[in-house]
């Protein structure tokens, strides 16, 4: 089944089943996504599904709908699109494309998303123990400040990536340049990453399993990564940097 995960400024939000053949956004209390913000129009948006397809369309909202940055009012949503409306975020997220997509059938993302040149360091796993605990003092988002958080939105000053540390695609290695990143096997385990303008967040979406950073679970909440942490996510091991 297809969803939606809302974010807000890159903070991992809330997420929706879509489950009818029309779901509605707009800043009424009635909508199926309530956006309480004076940029979404009442009745703002609709995501309608006709068959295994889904379309998102603008319902003459005053800010407009984009997809993918691009301005829009009526248009298919392919896997990974982001819908903005205002500050507002969503990511269609659509389990049978992403399976048939996934990176060796686990990761989420495309593989050509991954640069096939191996970074500077040893792609071998690194043991937990070589790890260093000390953390940046990166402070976790509030979750009762999400709404109303008007923090600088000076981009952070060094780029995340991620790269591979077992099984035939050791090695490789994702930018993490969009706001959100999402990870994982549908079904089994799946976590997103946000880039947020104090740093680089994981979060938990789907799955009993919690992701696993530097061999300690995260916890339900979002949970700040440091450089050269090792995630452990759906029977792929990753190692998070700076550069």
């Amino acid at each position: 089944m297809a969803k939606l995960i809302l974010t807000l400024d890159g903070s991992y939000f809330n997420e929706y089943a879509l489950t009818h053949l029309k779901t509605t956004i707009g800043r009424k209390s009635t909508n199926d996504i309530h956006l309480d913000n004076l940029a979404i129009s009442g009745e703002h948006a609709v995501i309608l599904r006709q068959g295994d397809d889904y379309f998102v369309e603008d319902l003459n909202s005053t800010n407009g709908t984009r997809v993918n940055n691009t301005v829009t009012k009526k248009q298919q949503l392919k896997n990974d699109d982001v819908i903005e409306l205002g500050r507002f975020h969503l990511t269609f997220l659509d389990h049978e494309a992403g399976a048939n997509a996934a990176f060796e059938k686990t990761m989420l993302v495309h593989p050509s998303a991954f640069s096939a040149k191996p970074a500077s360091f040893s792609p071998n796993p690194v043991p937990v123990a070589q790890v260093a605990p000390v953390r940046p003092s990166v402070q976790p988002p509030v979750a009762s400040n999400v709404l109303n958080d008007e923090t600088s939105q000076v981009e952070p000053a060094l780029v995340g990536k991620i790269q591979v540390l077992n099984g035939t695609s050791s090695g490789r290695e994702l930018v993490l340049n969009k706001a959100l990143t999402t990870l994982g096997k549908t079904g089994v385990q799946v976590a997103v990453i946000t880039k947020r303008p104090n740093g680089y967040f994981i979060t938990h979406v789907e799955g009993k399993v919690l992701p696993v950073v530097n061999g300690v679970s995260t916890g339900v909440q979002a949970h700040a990564l440091a450089d050269r942490d090792v995630i452990e996510l759906a029977g792929v091991k990753m190692e998070f940097y700076l550069s």
